[in-house]
Protein backbone atom coordinates (compact mmCIF):
# COMPACT_ATOMS: atom_id res chain seq x y z
CA UNK A 1 0.00 0.00 0.00
CA UNK A 2 0.95 3.34 -0.37
CA UNK A 3 -0.46 7.03 -0.78
CA UNK A 4 -2.71 7.88 -3.63
CA UNK A 5 -0.60 8.49 -7.11
CA UNK A 6 -2.37 11.22 -8.21
CA UNK A 7 -1.45 13.19 -5.02
CA UNK A 8 2.22 11.52 -5.05
CA UNK A 9 2.44 13.02 -8.29
CA UNK A 10 1.01 16.14 -8.06
CA UNK A 11 3.48 16.95 -4.73
CA UNK A 12 6.49 15.66 -6.41
CA UNK A 13 6.37 17.34 -9.30
CA UNK A 14 5.99 20.78 -7.57
CA UNK A 15 9.17 19.47 -5.37
CA UNK A 16 11.39 18.55 -8.62
CA UNK A 17 11.33 21.41 -10.30
CA UNK A 18 13.08 22.39 -7.58
CA UNK A 19 15.41 19.65 -6.56
CA UNK A 20 16.73 19.51 -10.46
CA UNK A 21 18.44 22.73 -10.51
CA UNK A 22 19.73 21.87 -6.86
CA UNK A 23 21.46 18.10 -8.61
CA UNK A 24 22.87 18.60 -11.22
CA UNK A 25 26.30 17.61 -11.73
CA UNK A 26 26.85 15.68 -8.67
CA UNK A 27 25.46 12.07 -9.61
CA UNK A 28 29.54 11.20 -9.94
CA UNK A 29 29.97 12.53 -6.14
CA UNK A 30 30.96 10.35 -3.32
CA UNK A 31 31.96 6.78 -5.02
CA UNK A 32 35.21 6.65 -3.42
CA UNK A 33 34.34 5.18 0.37
CA UNK A 34 35.58 1.66 1.43
CA UNK A 35 32.50 -0.58 1.20
CA UNK A 36 34.74 -2.79 3.52
CA UNK A 37 34.94 -0.28 6.17
CA UNK A 38 32.43 0.22 9.23
CA UNK A 39 30.31 2.42 8.66
CA UNK A 40 26.76 3.74 8.61
CA UNK A 41 24.68 4.67 5.75
CA UNK A 42 21.29 6.58 6.26
CA UNK A 43 17.77 4.74 4.27
CA UNK A 44 14.85 7.09 3.25
CA UNK A 45 11.69 5.97 2.40
CA UNK A 46 7.82 6.40 2.17
CA UNK A 47 6.33 3.61 4.05
CA UNK A 48 4.41 4.53 7.34
CA UNK A 49 1.45 2.08 7.78
CA UNK A 50 3.12 -0.14 11.20
CA UNK A 51 2.87 -3.41 9.44
CA UNK A 52 5.47 -1.90 5.93
CA UNK A 53 7.58 -0.22 8.44
CA UNK A 54 8.44 -3.08 9.87
CA UNK A 55 8.81 -5.26 7.01
CA UNK A 56 11.65 -2.27 5.71
CA UNK A 57 13.08 -2.83 9.26
CA UNK A 58 13.22 -6.65 8.54
CA UNK A 59 14.65 -6.44 5.25
CA UNK A 60 17.71 -3.91 7.22
CA UNK A 61 18.30 -6.46 10.10
CA UNK A 62 18.46 -9.37 6.78
CA UNK A 63 21.19 -6.72 5.28
CA UNK A 64 23.23 -5.81 8.35
CA UNK A 65 23.52 -9.85 9.24
CA UNK A 66 24.72 -10.17 5.55
CA UNK A 67 27.45 -7.03 5.95
CA UNK A 68 28.06 -6.35 9.78
CA UNK A 69 30.46 -3.64 8.30
CA UNK A 70 27.46 -1.60 7.09
CA UNK A 71 24.92 -0.18 9.92
CA UNK A 72 21.68 1.30 8.32
CA UNK A 73 20.14 4.36 9.94
CA UNK A 74 16.45 4.26 8.58
CA UNK A 75 13.79 7.24 8.03
CA UNK A 76 10.06 6.78 7.12
CA UNK A 77 7.67 8.81 5.81
CA UNK A 78 9.68 10.84 3.77
CA UNK A 79 7.64 12.09 0.76
CA UNK A 80 9.36 13.73 -2.34
CA UNK A 81 8.94 16.96 -0.85
CA UNK A 82 10.80 15.73 2.35
CA UNK A 83 13.25 14.29 0.15
CA UNK A 84 13.77 16.90 -2.16
CA UNK A 85 14.79 19.33 1.02
CA UNK A 86 17.31 17.23 1.86
CA UNK A 87 19.25 16.20 -1.75
CA UNK A 88 19.32 19.98 -1.88
CA UNK A 89 21.30 20.49 2.02
CA UNK A 90 23.06 17.37 1.11
CA UNK A 91 25.55 16.74 4.18
CA UNK A 92 25.96 13.61 6.40
CA UNK A 93 22.79 13.97 7.96
CA UNK A 94 20.82 13.56 4.40
CA UNK A 95 20.32 9.93 2.76
CA UNK A 96 22.48 8.08 0.94
CA UNK A 97 19.85 5.48 -0.19
CA UNK A 98 16.75 7.00 -1.33
CA UNK A 99 13.39 5.73 -2.53
CA UNK A 100 10.29 7.03 -4.54
CA UNK A 101 6.52 5.69 -4.93
CA UNK A 102 6.44 8.56 -7.88
CA UNK A 103 7.84 6.33 -10.83
CA UNK A 104 6.62 9.38 -13.33
CA UNK A 105 9.71 11.26 -11.85
CA UNK A 106 12.02 9.01 -13.09
CA UNK A 107 12.98 10.73 -16.31
CA UNK A 108 13.08 14.29 -14.09
CA UNK A 109 15.44 12.23 -11.31
CA UNK A 110 17.94 10.94 -14.42
CA UNK A 111 18.24 13.87 -16.49
CA UNK A 112 18.64 16.64 -13.98
CA UNK A 113 21.19 14.14 -11.14
CA UNK A 114 19.19 14.15 -8.89
CA UNK A 115 19.91 10.23 -8.19
CA UNK A 116 23.75 8.83 -8.65
CA UNK A 117 24.13 7.10 -11.98
CA UNK A 118 24.21 3.18 -11.25
CA UNK A 119 25.55 2.23 -14.32
CA UNK A 120 29.34 2.37 -12.85
CA UNK A 121 27.94 0.30 -10.10
CA UNK A 122 26.26 -2.44 -11.75
CA UNK A 123 29.16 -3.34 -14.23
CA UNK A 124 31.62 -3.46 -11.06
CA UNK A 125 28.70 -6.09 -10.04
CA UNK A 126 28.54 -7.40 -12.77
CA UNK A 127 24.77 -7.56 -12.45
CA UNK A 128 22.77 -8.93 -15.62
CA UNK A 129 19.84 -6.30 -16.11
CA UNK A 130 17.71 -8.10 -18.72
CA UNK A 131 17.95 -11.76 -17.09
CA UNK A 132 16.83 -10.10 -13.49
CA UNK A 133 13.84 -7.88 -13.96
CA UNK A 134 10.75 -7.71 -16.78
CA UNK A 135 11.30 -5.22 -19.06
CA UNK A 136 8.40 -2.66 -18.12
CA UNK A 137 10.64 -2.19 -14.49
CA UNK A 138 13.61 -1.25 -16.47
CA UNK A 139 11.92 0.78 -18.92
CA UNK A 140 10.50 3.10 -15.79
CA UNK A 141 14.05 3.42 -13.81
CA UNK A 142 16.00 4.67 -16.27
CA UNK A 143 15.69 7.32 -18.70
CA UNK A 144 17.05 8.25 -22.50
CA UNK A 145 19.92 5.27 -21.83
CA UNK A 146 20.48 7.11 -18.34
CA UNK A 147 20.04 4.22 -15.20
CA UNK A 148 19.56 6.36 -12.28
CA UNK A 149 17.30 3.98 -10.19
CA UNK A 150 16.05 0.08 -9.71
CA UNK A 151 13.07 -1.33 -9.20
CA UNK A 152 12.05 -2.26 -5.20
CA UNK A 153 8.71 -4.28 -5.80
CA UNK A 154 6.10 -3.73 -8.19
CA UNK A 155 2.36 -2.04 -8.49
CA UNK A 156 0.13 -4.06 -10.86
CA UNK A 157 -3.53 -3.07 -11.60
CA UNK A 158 -6.39 -5.26 -12.31
CA UNK A 159 -10.43 -4.98 -11.97
CA UNK A 160 -11.41 -6.05 -8.23
CA UNK A 161 -15.21 -6.94 -8.35
CA UNK A 162 -17.98 -8.09 -5.85
CA UNK A 163 -19.04 -11.56 -6.35
CA UNK A 164 -22.25 -11.15 -4.23
CA UNK A 165 -23.82 -8.60 -6.43
CA UNK A 166 -22.44 -10.57 -9.43
CA UNK A 167 -24.26 -13.52 -8.61
CA UNK A 168 -27.30 -11.12 -7.57
CA UNK A 169 -27.13 -9.73 -10.59
CA UNK A 170 -26.74 -12.93 -12.98
CA UNK A 171 -23.29 -12.09 -13.74
CA UNK A 172 -21.38 -15.24 -14.17
CA UNK A 173 -17.69 -13.63 -15.00
CA UNK A 174 -16.03 -10.71 -14.94
CA UNK A 175 -15.79 -8.54 -18.24
CA UNK A 176 -13.13 -8.59 -20.59
CA UNK A 177 -13.53 -6.06 -22.63
CA UNK A 178 -14.38 -2.02 -22.44
CA UNK A 179 -17.71 -2.61 -23.80
CA UNK A 180 -18.74 -5.91 -21.34
CA UNK A 181 -17.08 -3.63 -18.34
CA UNK A 182 -19.70 -1.06 -19.76
CA UNK A 183 -22.54 -3.55 -19.60
CA UNK A 184 -21.56 -5.07 -16.32
CA UNK A 185 -21.62 -1.36 -15.09
CA UNK A 186 -24.69 -0.14 -15.84
CA UNK A 187 -26.40 -4.19 -14.74
CA UNK A 188 -24.36 -3.69 -11.35
CA UNK A 189 -26.15 0.17 -11.06
CA UNK A 190 -28.85 0.16 -8.60
CA UNK A 191 -30.11 3.62 -8.12
CA UNK A 192 -32.21 5.26 -5.17
CA UNK A 193 -33.40 8.78 -5.85
CA UNK A 194 -31.13 10.83 -7.37
CA UNK A 195 -28.22 9.05 -6.03
CA UNK A 196 -27.30 4.97 -5.82
CA UNK A 197 -28.13 2.02 -3.93
CA UNK A 198 -24.80 0.59 -5.46
CA UNK A 199 -22.81 2.11 -8.13
CA UNK A 200 -21.94 -0.49 -10.83
CA UNK A 201 -17.99 1.06 -11.32
CA UNK A 202 -17.16 4.52 -10.27
CA UNK A 203 -15.43 5.82 -13.91
CA UNK A 204 -15.06 9.59 -13.08
CA UNK A 205 -11.28 10.84 -13.12
CA UNK A 206 -11.32 12.10 -9.80
CA UNK A 207 -12.42 8.47 -8.69
CA UNK A 208 -9.97 6.54 -6.77
CA UNK A 209 -7.39 5.02 -8.96
CA UNK A 210 -9.39 5.65 -12.34
CA UNK A 211 -7.68 7.89 -13.24
CA UNK A 212 -6.16 8.49 -17.36
CA UNK A 213 -2.84 6.62 -16.94
CA UNK A 214 -4.09 3.80 -15.90
CA UNK A 215 -7.44 3.94 -17.70
CA UNK A 216 -4.53 3.98 -20.79
CA UNK A 217 -3.11 0.45 -21.10
CA UNK A 218 -6.47 -1.00 -21.99
CA UNK A 219 -5.71 0.43 -25.26
CA UNK A 220 -2.27 -0.03 -27.42
CA UNK A 221 -1.05 3.44 -27.16
CA UNK A 222 2.43 5.91 -27.09
CA UNK A 223 2.39 9.22 -25.11
CA UNK A 224 5.11 10.26 -27.68
CA UNK A 225 6.48 10.02 -31.27
CA UNK A 226 9.30 9.25 -32.54
CA UNK A 227 11.12 12.65 -31.77
CA UNK A 228 9.72 13.30 -28.43
CA UNK A 229 6.67 14.83 -29.47
CA UNK A 230 3.05 14.35 -27.64
CA UNK A 231 1.07 11.98 -29.34
CA UNK A 232 -1.75 12.09 -27.91
CA UNK A 233 -3.39 14.43 -30.52
CA UNK A 234 -2.35 11.49 -33.28
CA UNK A 235 -2.72 8.58 -31.62
CA UNK A 236 -6.38 7.55 -32.06
CA UNK A 237 -6.27 5.37 -29.15
CA UNK A 238 -5.84 8.25 -26.54
CA UNK A 239 -9.56 9.97 -28.36
CA UNK A 240 -11.06 6.25 -28.07
CA UNK A 241 -10.39 6.17 -24.05
CA UNK A 242 -11.12 9.55 -23.69
CA UNK A 243 -15.06 8.89 -25.55
CA UNK A 244 -15.34 5.51 -23.43
CA UNK A 245 -14.94 7.19 -20.25
CA UNK A 246 -17.30 9.95 -20.88
CA UNK A 247 -19.64 7.68 -22.56
CA UNK A 248 -19.76 5.47 -19.49
CA UNK A 249 -20.06 8.47 -17.59
CA UNK A 250 -23.06 9.49 -18.77
CA UNK A 251 -24.63 6.16 -19.09
CA UNK A 252 -24.17 5.53 -15.57
CA UNK A 253 -25.87 9.03 -14.25
CA UNK A 254 -23.87 11.62 -15.33
CA UNK A 255 -21.22 13.76 -14.09
CA UNK A 256 -22.79 15.52 -11.68
CA UNK A 257 -25.03 12.52 -9.96
CA UNK A 258 -21.73 10.53 -9.58
CA UNK A 259 -19.69 13.26 -8.01
CA UNK A 260 -21.87 13.61 -5.60
CA UNK A 261 -22.19 9.87 -4.75
CA UNK A 262 -18.38 10.11 -4.94
CA UNK A 263 -18.74 12.86 -1.56
CA UNK A 264 -20.23 9.88 0.18
CA UNK A 265 -17.14 7.45 -0.18
CA UNK A 266 -14.97 7.10 2.71
CA UNK A 267 -10.93 7.56 2.70
CA UNK A 268 -9.32 5.95 0.07
CA UNK A 269 -6.52 4.41 2.34
CA UNK A 270 -9.16 3.44 5.18
CA UNK A 271 -11.95 0.83 6.09
CA UNK A 272 -15.10 2.82 4.26
CA UNK A 273 -13.67 2.82 0.79
CA UNK A 274 -16.03 2.63 -0.94
CA UNK A 275 -15.30 -0.89 -2.45
CA UNK A 276 -15.26 -2.25 0.85
CA UNK A 277 -18.49 -1.34 1.94
CA UNK A 278 -20.31 -2.14 -1.18
CA UNK A 279 -20.94 1.18 -2.47
CA UNK A 280 -19.03 0.14 -5.62
CA UNK A 281 -19.60 -3.08 -6.78
CA UNK A 282 -16.06 -3.12 -9.16
CA UNK A 283 -13.00 -1.15 -8.83
CA UNK A 284 -9.84 -0.69 -10.43
CA UNK A 285 -6.88 -0.80 -8.21
CA UNK A 286 -3.90 -1.98 -7.41
CA UNK A 287 -2.64 -5.53 -5.44
CA UNK A 288 -2.35 -4.42 -2.08
CA UNK A 289 -6.82 -3.53 -2.46
CA UNK A 290 -7.17 -7.52 -1.79
CA UNK A 291 -5.55 -7.46 1.47
CA UNK A 292 -6.91 -4.38 2.71
CA UNK A 293 -10.43 -5.22 1.72
CA UNK A 294 -10.02 -8.21 3.59
CA UNK A 295 -8.49 -6.23 6.55
CA UNK A 296 -11.74 -4.01 6.20
CA UNK A 297 -13.76 -7.16 6.75
CA UNK A 298 -15.56 -6.98 3.74
CA UNK A 299 -18.73 -8.78 3.79
CA UNK A 300 -18.94 -10.52 0.58
CA UNK A 301 -17.01 -12.51 -1.84
CA UNK A 302 -14.32 -10.89 -3.29
CA UNK A 303 -13.28 -11.62 -7.16
CA UNK A 304 -9.88 -10.09 -8.97
CA UNK A 305 -9.00 -10.00 -12.99
CA UNK A 306 -7.13 -8.40 -14.74
CA UNK A 307 -8.30 -4.86 -16.47
CA UNK A 308 -10.36 -4.96 -19.23
CA UNK A 309 -9.26 -4.33 -22.56
CA UNK A 310 -10.41 -2.09 -25.76
CA UNK A 311 -12.43 -3.83 -27.93
CA UNK A 312 -9.90 -4.67 -31.07
CA UNK A 313 -7.49 -5.91 -28.51
CA UNK A 314 -9.43 -8.93 -26.78
CA UNK A 315 -6.29 -11.12 -27.48
CA UNK A 316 -4.17 -8.72 -25.20
CA UNK A 317 -6.54 -9.35 -22.10
CA UNK A 318 -4.33 -10.05 -19.20
CA UNK A 319 -2.17 -7.06 -19.37
CA UNK A 320 -2.23 -3.89 -17.37
CA UNK A 321 -1.04 -0.96 -15.99
CA UNK A 322 2.56 -1.24 -13.77
CA UNK A 323 4.14 1.34 -11.64
CA UNK A 324 6.22 0.50 -8.18
CA UNK A 325 9.02 1.63 -5.73
CA UNK A 326 11.83 3.06 -7.05
CA UNK A 327 15.44 2.84 -5.19
CA UNK A 328 18.64 5.18 -5.69
CA UNK A 329 21.59 6.76 -4.43
CA UNK A 330 22.15 10.03 -3.02
CA UNK A 331 24.50 12.04 -5.28
CA UNK A 332 25.63 14.37 -2.68
CA UNK A 333 26.70 10.89 -0.45
CA UNK A 334 30.03 10.35 0.61
CA UNK A 335 29.10 6.73 0.87
CA UNK A 336 27.97 5.49 -2.35
CA UNK A 337 29.93 2.09 -2.05
CA UNK A 338 28.51 0.95 1.20
CA UNK A 339 25.24 2.66 -0.05
CA UNK A 340 25.57 0.23 -3.40
CA UNK A 341 25.64 -2.62 -1.38
CA UNK A 342 22.54 -1.70 0.19
CA UNK A 343 20.78 -1.11 -3.27
CA UNK A 344 21.67 -4.44 -4.90
CA UNK A 345 20.53 -6.41 -1.90
CA UNK A 346 17.28 -5.17 -1.69
CA UNK A 347 16.67 -4.85 -5.46
CA UNK A 348 18.01 -8.31 -6.40
CA UNK A 349 18.87 -10.82 -3.25
CA UNK A 350 15.72 -13.11 -4.48
CA UNK A 351 15.54 -13.82 -0.41
CA UNK A 352 15.05 -10.22 0.58
CA UNK A 353 12.87 -9.57 -2.36
CA UNK A 354 10.25 -12.50 -1.62
CA UNK A 355 10.94 -11.57 2.10
CA UNK A 356 9.69 -7.73 1.64
CA UNK A 357 6.83 -8.49 -0.90
CA UNK A 358 5.37 -10.88 1.19
CA UNK A 359 5.41 -8.48 4.42
CA UNK A 360 3.70 -5.39 2.87
CA UNK A 361 2.19 -7.45 -0.13
CA UNK A 362 3.28 -6.24 -3.12
CA UNK A 363 4.03 -7.60 -6.47
CA UNK A 364 7.93 -8.95 -6.48
CA UNK A 365 9.98 -6.78 -9.08
CA UNK A 366 12.87 -9.74 -10.42
CA UNK A 367 11.97 -12.15 -12.51
CA UNK A 368 13.32 -15.23 -9.88
CA UNK A 369 11.21 -13.72 -7.16
CA UNK A 370 7.83 -13.83 -9.33
CA UNK A 371 8.36 -17.16 -9.53
CA UNK A 372 9.97 -18.18 -5.91
CA UNK A 373 7.82 -20.98 -4.08
CA UNK A 374 8.45 -19.35 -0.75
CA UNK A 375 6.25 -16.34 -1.99
CA UNK A 376 2.96 -16.49 0.53
CA UNK A 377 -0.12 -14.59 -0.86
CA UNK A 378 -4.30 -15.31 -1.04
CA UNK A 379 -4.28 -17.82 -3.99
CA UNK A 380 -6.24 -14.37 -6.35
CA UNK A 381 -3.00 -12.51 -5.78
CA UNK A 382 -1.84 -14.48 -8.48
CA UNK A 383 -3.59 -12.42 -10.75
CA UNK A 384 -1.10 -9.73 -9.89
CA UNK A 385 1.99 -11.35 -10.70
CA UNK A 386 0.47 -12.68 -13.84
CA UNK A 387 -0.43 -8.65 -14.99
CA UNK A 388 3.55 -8.27 -14.19
CA UNK A 389 5.12 -10.63 -16.29
CA UNK A 390 2.03 -10.17 -19.43
CA UNK A 391 4.38 -9.10 -22.25
CA UNK A 392 1.59 -6.40 -23.28
CA UNK A 393 1.54 -4.62 -19.54
CA UNK A 394 2.78 -1.33 -19.80
CA UNK A 395 3.84 2.00 -17.45
CA UNK A 396 3.61 5.97 -18.20
CA UNK A 397 6.08 7.09 -20.56
CA UNK A 398 8.96 9.05 -19.08
CA UNK A 399 10.00 12.69 -19.39
CA UNK A 400 12.69 15.16 -19.06
CA UNK A 401 10.47 17.06 -16.48
CA UNK A 402 8.75 14.00 -14.70
CA UNK A 403 5.04 13.86 -14.44
CA UNK A 404 3.86 16.96 -15.75
CA UNK A 405 2.89 15.97 -18.90
CA UNK A 406 0.64 13.38 -16.96
CA UNK A 407 -1.15 16.09 -14.54
CA UNK A 408 -1.59 18.42 -17.78
CA UNK A 409 -3.29 15.47 -19.74
CA UNK A 410 -5.20 14.76 -16.84
CA UNK A 411 -6.57 18.27 -16.26
CA UNK A 412 -7.61 18.00 -19.89
CA UNK A 413 -9.67 14.88 -18.40
CA UNK A 414 -11.67 16.51 -15.63
CA UNK A 415 -12.61 19.40 -18.30
CA UNK A 416 -13.70 17.11 -20.78
CA UNK A 417 -15.68 14.92 -18.61
CA UNK A 418 -17.60 16.86 -17.00
CA UNK A 419 -18.73 19.03 -20.86
CA UNK A 420 -16.74 21.97 -20.36
CA UNK A 421 -14.83 20.80 -23.51
CA UNK A 422 -16.85 20.13 -26.61
CA UNK A 423 -14.27 19.46 -29.05
CA UNK A 424 -12.44 16.14 -28.32
CA UNK A 425 -9.87 16.16 -31.05
CA UNK A 426 -9.15 20.21 -30.57
CA UNK A 427 -8.70 19.84 -26.71
CA UNK A 428 -6.45 17.27 -27.43
CA UNK A 429 -4.57 19.16 -29.80
CA UNK A 430 -4.49 22.32 -27.52
CA UNK A 431 -3.08 19.84 -24.44
CA UNK A 432 -0.33 18.46 -26.86
CA UNK A 433 1.27 22.02 -27.47
CA UNK A 434 0.77 22.65 -23.98
CA UNK A 435 3.02 19.03 -23.25
CA UNK A 436 5.55 19.93 -25.81
CA UNK A 437 5.83 23.96 -24.79
CA UNK A 438 6.13 22.38 -20.81
CA UNK A 439 9.62 19.69 -22.51
CA UNK A 440 11.03 22.17 -24.10
CA UNK A 441 11.30 24.66 -21.32
CA UNK A 442 11.97 21.98 -19.31
CA UNK A 443 15.20 21.46 -21.81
Amino acid sequence: MRTSRLTTTAVAVAAISVLATACTGQSEAGASDDPDAKTTINFWHGWSAPAEVKAVQDNIDRFEKAHPNITVKVSGNINDDKLNQALRAGGSDGPDVVSSFTTANVGKFCSSGAFTELQPFIEKSKLDLEKTFPKVLLDYTQFEGKRCALPLLTDAYGLYYNKDAFEKAGITAPPKTMSELADVAEKLTVEKGDTYQQLGFMPNFHGYETVVSHYMPSWAHAYFDENGKSNIAKDPAFAKMFTYQKKLVDSLGGYGKLEKYRGTFGDEWGAKHPFHTGQVAMQLDGEWRLGMAEDAGADFEIGVAPMPVADDEADSYGKGYLSGTIVGIAPASKKQNAAWELVKFMTTDTEAVVNFSNGIRNVPSTLEALKSPDLKFDPRFKTFLDIAQHPESSTSDGAVNGATYQLTLQDFGYQYEKGAVKDLQAGLEKTAQQIDTDIAKAK
